[in-house]
């Protein structure tokens, strides 16, 4: 039985089928879960916990962004927990939404040298991390994020996305 309730909306044009999104985030999510559970000790309730993906555009996550973080820009991806959890901390039957813009994906994996398959399952993790109380506001929460980030990404046969820089 799968830790996680996928529930996927498409609410832009240009992305694949939602069928084919869930099964790429069911593929990237439960690697994270059994992941954060493995090698992180990460509590799981014995039922599924429900998890919201939105695949956007860069107007609608620019809206959002300016609503809830008063930052009227596009951004590549946003996370909304439904509770406050603390790493380690066990999640509720909501974990929260995930929203991903395709254009700032797009640009930024043409950017990065990376396939956008690549990009978009760094960012999914990225954001999932987000949901179980990760962060990156000052340097040490950066490199906590960042390592399990990419110890995550490994697993999935992807190279660390932040080898040669700073974190966040």
């Amino acid at each position: 039985m799968t830790a996680l309730d996928i529930q996927i909306s498409v609410e832009a044009e240009g992305w694949s089928s939602e069928e084919d999104l869930l099964a790429f985030a069911t593929k990237v999510l439960d690697a994270a879960v059994d992941f954060l559970k493995r090698e992180e000790g990460q509590p799981f309730p014995k039922m599924p916990v429900e998890l919201s993906l939105v695949f956007t555009d860069d107007e609608n996550i620019r809206e959002i962004n300016a609503e809830w973080r008063d930052k009227d820009k596009a951004t590549n991806v946003l996370s909304f927990p439904a509770f406050p959890l603390e790493p380690g901390g066990m999640p509720g039957p909501m974990l929260g939404d995930i929203v991903i813009a395709r254009e700032t994906v797009e640009r930024e994996a043409l950017e990065l040298e990376k396939s956008f398959g690549d990009h978009l399952t760094h960012l999914l993790v990225h954001g999932f991390l987000h949901l179980f109380g990760y962060d990156h506001m000052d340097e040490e929460e950066a490199e906590e994020m960042e390592s399990l980030e990419t110890r995550i990404l490994a697993v999935l046969g992807l190279s660390d996305p932040y080898a040669g820089q700073e974190p966040l």
